[in-house]
């Protein structure tokens, strides 16, 4: 099921649609508060403390509804309402009513604090005006000084849902939780730092008529991309992985990128390195992997591998045999760091290609392969497509997968901690073992920067990592609970957060 961005007007035709069709404002209010309450005990299992912040109208009533749900759960409720009682909206007044019923056997709780900005939804652009901007300016001093968690419901008060053009004090949120689908202000380049960490509850009511440009990575579009196994599989159904990777200085690439391969379900994985690396990536790599010894790259069109990815701590020592390799063999390539690199130099490989090519640069590596690039990052990624038929993934904290006749796919997982050496060499093993597995490269780059933003997460979650010490070593050792967690479609696992209290503050990225 795709998840597409849309617009305000969008947004409002598909709600005036689902109640044309019989659906009620307090139905859409209620399924909208069980997934805020939902959303927020995925990455809090533990029960705490929640500081409501509504506003008048709907974007308050879900808060509040979704409040009594987690107060049920065993969360300490706190209610802040902007404006009189009598100003606000019927529906918002009954569920206030029922809270407050709710909280005459409230209870204390220590512990982490977080806050619901229920204040303003769509069609309330900047600027922002008091009551509300005093609002605001409040929950981003419980943010920075009292180290509070804030989750946007729908999106963070004082942004601009269609442009992402945010006022000066608009709430700085941890984690967006948009309602129904994800509105075109959320993914915008400019808004990723108030934003976080984007998760979509989706409405069941709701529809959009028409293809859509964008959309967004999450449980509902990729859970059905990978098949159970038959139970009498064999390792051959699941694919040969051959990593092309590594030089002198550069071996740890090479064997992050096979272990990615590994994790990520390839059947089998075979690392081709220079023989002057031979004996230390081979007595370092993992046992499952075959390393073998290069001594001229031209001659690795003759194997019989179902799928490369090449280029993970290269070097450019070998560019021609690179050239080669990558406009000659028909299998699917993913080409990453130093093949990009040398890919820059001569882009007719490319463009000569015998088989399918995923590109995963990071913004760098993506200005020396597309000179003529402007506008965002979302149009470059679509100009740079219409000139070759090759998928991108474009790594950034929000990562967006471009392909001509495809839309553009937003990742909506990871934080702040992967922006550190190696993380893309992990991308790229995972992207090739699920290529191996008979994903389209669209297909396989969603779900691999998804698997891994989401295995990032899980290592800080659980306690065992901080953004500060995450490793490409940690996102490894927790692909299998990403992987769970998609599959399994999981709202609330204990294995994967936190009950004592670490700092999961996040906001979204595949690869920074």
């Amino acid at each position: 099921m795709r998840s597409p961005v849309v617009s305000a007007a969008e947004m409002k035709a598909a709600e005036a649609a689902a109640f044309n069709r019989g659906s009620t404002a307090e139905h859409l209010m209620d399924e909208a508060a069980a997934g805020i309450a939902d959303a927020v005990a995925m990455f809090f299992p533990a029960p705490a403390r929640c500081i409501v912040f509504a506003g008048k109208g709907n974007n308050g009533g879900d808060a509040i509804a979704a409040a009594e749900l987690l107060h049920e759960r065993g969360w300490s409720i706190e209610l802040h309402l902007v404006f009189p009682e009598a100003e606000c909206g019927e529906l918002l007044r009954n569920k206030l009513a029922s809270l407050r019923a709710a909280l005459q056997n409230g209870r204390s709780r220590g512990g982490t604090t977080i806050l619901l900005d229920g204040l303003l939804g769509v069609g309330a652009p900047p600027p922002l005006r008091d009551p509300i901007r005093g609002a605001c300016r409040e929950i981003n001093r419980l943010r920075r000084d009292e180290h509070a968690f804030v989750f946007a419901v729908d999106l963070p008060s004082g942004i601009d849902s269609d442009s992402g053009s945010a006022d000066s004090e608009c709430v700085v949120a941890d984690f967006t939780l948009a309602v129904g689908f994800v509105k075109r202000g959320l993914i915008a380049d400019e808004a990723v730092n108030v934003v976080g960490r984007l998760h979509l509850i989706p409405l069941a009511e709701l529809d959009v008529d028409g293809i859509t440009q964008s959309e967004v990575s999450d449980f509902a579009s990729l859970q059905d991309l990978l098949p159970r196994r038959e139970f009498g599989a064999y390792k051959n159904q699941f694919g040969r992985v051959g990593i092309v990777a590594g030089s002198k200085g550069l071996t740890g690439a090479a064997i992050l990128c096979s272990l990615g391969a590994l994790h990520g379900g390839a059947g089998l994985v075979e690392l081709f390195v220079p023989e002057e690396i031979y004996n230390v990536v081979a007595s370092s790599a993992a046992p499952e992997v075959m390393v073998k010894p290069v001594s001229r790259y031209g001659a690795l069109t003759d194997e019989p591998i179902d799928v490369w990815a090449v280029g993970p701590g290269l070097g450019l020592s070998h560019s021609n045999d690179i050239l080669d390799l990558i406009s000659k063999t028909p299998r699917p390539m993913v080409i990453d760091a130093d093949a990009l690199n040398i890919l820059a130099e001569d882009m007719r490989a490319l463009r000569q290609n015998a088989g399918p090519r995923l590109l995963t640069p990071h913004p760098g590596e993506m200005k020396r392969l597309f000179l003529q690039q402007h506008g965002s990052r979302a149009e470059q990624a679509g100009q740079f497509c219409a000139t070759c038929d090759a998928t991108l993934l474009l790594k950034g904290s929000r990562t967006i997968v471009a392909e001509r006749d495809q839309p553009l796919s937003y990742n909506t997982t990871g934080n702040p901690g992967m922006a550190t050496g190696g993380m893309g060499d992990v991308l790229t093993g995972v992207c090739a073992g699920l290529l191996a597995q008979h994903l389209s490269p669209y297909d396989a780059a969603r779900l691999g920067a998804w698997i891994c933003g989401r295995a990032a997460e899980i290592a800080i979650f659980n306690g065992r990592a901080s953004e500060q010490s995450l490793l490409p070593s940690d996102v490894i050792a927790h692909l299998g609970l990403a992987f769970r967690a998609l599959t399994h479609r999981e709202r609330s696992n204990p294995e994967i957060a936190d009950r004592h209290g670490a700092d999961p503050r996040s906001s979204a990225s595949a690869d920074h």
